[in-house]
């Protein structure tokens, strides 16, 4: 198996290689167009990148999260839920890279086998990033109107963190 997750790559160009070749196709000069397009796509989405980190940042230094946390620690506590969670519940919508962050913390200090360390594995996968998805592929080609996207979007991860919250009780509660 080994041997096969390291040759399954340089298989997989050498048959695009020899595709091209076959359909007399330029397949060095395919290469430098298409990544010559990747650098443009690059130049088009970076400045949504670094604007979308930089939202992410002032909200995480805002101390909004920790707000939200003492508010709801009454109803985590009932529920017999570390509010722990909750950051990220609240940052996944926003930033893959915050709530994986979030999650391996979870994991250092409960564990990953722990009914937190699994609710927070399913609720990353049950979750999507989708204000830096409509952030980035709407920014980059320069959509202003996003009409019901964002709405059908965070209702859609409210829905997964729900269903998160209910798989985890469901099968390890």
């Amino acid at each position: 198996m080994n041997l096969i997750s390291k040759i399954i790559i340089p298989l997989f160009v050498l048959l695009i290689i020899i595709n091209g070749v076959r359909k007399k196709i330029n397949v060095y000069d395919a290469f430098l167009e298409g990544a010559k397009e990747g650098l443009i796509m690059v130049f088009h989405i970076a400045p949504t990148v670094i604007a979308m980190v930089f939202a992410v940042n002032i909200f995480l230094d805002s101390q909004f999260i920790e707000g939200i946390l003492g508010f709801l620690k009454p109803f985590f506590d009932f529920i017999h839920v570390s509010i722990d969670i909750l950051p990220m519940a609240l940052l996944r919508p926003i930033s893959g890279t915050a709530s994986l962050a979030i999650m391996n913390d979870i994991f250092v200090n409960f564990g990953p086998d722990s009914f937190i360390g699994r609710l927070a594995s399913t609720l990353q996968g049950c979750t999507d990033t989708t204000i830096y998805v409509l952030a980035l592929y709407f920014g980059s080609i320069k959509v202003v109107k996003t009409k019901y996207a964002l709405p059908v979007g965070l209702f859609a991860d409210l829905m997964g963190i729900l269903a998160a919250f209910i798989i985890t009780f469901i099968f390890f509660g």
